[in-house]
């Protein structure tokens, strides 16, 4: 049952799936938490149990040159959602916009140490690590320097490596590691690809977003030539979608017809819920759980473990 604790703030308990230590310092108000309480039928159906052949460490790079296409946004809120699954998940920020650090509370220039560090070997991926108001989500923030690294590591040896270097004594205490990469496809990007096993591409279901998916879809297969033959295509993920309009459907529809089944299901709409909650430092399951918004990326977290499921199962069959 949840309960509620002025002195140590408030834990809420979802059945079997989930945990949420929210702060003193960010109140949730009754109305709040009965609204989760009213969730749970949902939240408590949604997710399948875990897979005796789910593998640690699943890297996945949630990449696309194109901003504003919603990348920070899902590896924000995909990772919250696996974690509300009982799954350990770290997001990296790769991005030095610090999008994603500032989304799960520690804006840019407040951190003193992140990802950066850990790229140049000051200090140890572990000792970026930090905690958040979900249990089991964690990141390694992006901080001011983070800017500069494109520059600072391109005489560096084995400079396309130094992510997957950084990941090696960490991955494997995590269940899902999710990257949120720059809009570019730099250094920082390349770094991204080459430490993950699979990609997200998210994708707004406009004209020029599907001349730049092209373009990704080639620097995926110049990785996987030069760098890292094992990286896949996780999916491709459709966001901002909004049914009235027509050019969505028809962009949808075409991204469809050409990558058939790795084409998520599920589409993440238009949803103030989701443009607000980055401003109070949280994904949105910890701001409006019954928003739009919160219940795609729990629909999208569910599908993106019933695909990880499939796989598992099918590599033990090959096995």
């Amino acid at each position: 049952m949840p309960c509620l604790s002025r002195k140590t703030g408030l834990v809420i308990s979802l059945g079997t799936w989930a945990s949420f230590v929210i702060n003193r310092s960010n109140p949730v108000t009754v109305d709040s938490h009965n609204e989760i309480e009213k969730s749970l039928p949902f939240l408590i159906r949604i997710f399948p149990g875990r897979n005796k052949n789910e593998v640690m460490g699943r890297i996945t790079a949630i990449a696309n040159q194109k901003g504003g296409v919603g990348k920070t946004t899902t590896a924000v809120n995909l990772g919250a959602s696996l974690a509300a699954a009982e799954r350990s998940v770290l997001v990296i920020d790769m991005d030095p916009q610090g999008n994603a650090s500032s989304g799960l509370g520690y804006p840019r220039g407040e951190v003193d140490d992140g990802v950066y560090q850990a790229l140049t070997g000051e200090m140890t991926l572990q000792e970026t690590v930090m905690s958040t108001e979900l249990e089991r989500l964690h990141i390694v923030p992006a901080t001011e320097d983070l800017a500069g690294a494109g520059i600072e590591l391109v005489d560096v040896e084995n400079r396309e490596y130094r992510l997957r270097k950084a990941l090696d004594d960490i991955k494997n205490k995590y269940d899902h590691i999710l990257i949120d990469c720059p809009p570019s496809l730099g250094l920082l990007t390349v770094n991204s690809l080459v430490a993950a096993h699979t990609v997200m591409v998210p994708l707004q279901c406009e004209y020029y977003a599907m001349e730049g998916l092209g373009r990704l879809m080639n620097t995926i297969e110049r990785i996987r030539a030069s760098f890292n033959p094992d990286l896949s295509l996780e999916g491709i993920l459709l966001c901002m979608y909004d049914p009235r309009m027509n050019l969505t459907k028809q962009v949808a529809d075409e991204v469809r017809q050409h990558f058939a089944s790795t084409v998520f299901d599920t589409v993440i709409p238009r949803n103030v819920r989701l443009g607000e909650s980055p401003s109070f430092g949280k994904p949105v399951i910890l701001y409006d759980i019954n928003s739009k918004g919160s219940r795609s990326y729990l629909e999208l977290a569910k599908e993106y473990l019933e695909r990880l499921s499939l796989s598992s199962d099918r590599s033990k069959k090959e096995r």
